[in-house]
């Protein structure tokens, strides 16, 4: 069973961005808050206008929730979760390993991952 919602409102994404707590990889950067009222995990995922066309920024959203399904079921329940994508990396730095390398090292700092085996 599948234990994570979307974040779809705008209200949402702006409580988690200016009340969350900020870690940072080398490609992405994570917004981490504490859900006290369901046990489900919200995610939510933002890729600036700016950085590609759709079809490039489609892509990223894409690869970063393969990397979040892989590690969802290690992870604490209870938590909103909003993915950023870095304005300053270039888009051909986008790919499975290094995502899920960082989203590693941004759990393992966060605290919500628990012993993989």
């Amino acid at each position: 069973m599948k234990k994570t919602k979307m974040m779809k409102k705008n209200y949402e994404f702006r409580n988690v961005l200016s009340k969350g707590q900020y870690y940072s990889g080398k490609c992405i950067e994570v917004f981490i808050k504490k859900n006290h009222k369901e046990k489900v995990n919200c995610i939510g995922i933002a890729i600036g206008v700016k950085i590609a066309k759709a079809v490039k920024r489609n892509l990223i959203k894409r690869l970063i929730r393969e990397n979040y399904q892989f590690y969802e079921k290690y992870l604490k329940e209870g938590y909103f979760i909003v993915f950023l994508w870095k304005k300053k990396v270039p888009i051909e730095n986008a790919n499975f390993h290094n995502i899920k390398k960082d989203m590693k090292t941004i759990f393992d700092k966060a605290k919500i991952i628990e012993e993989m085996v």
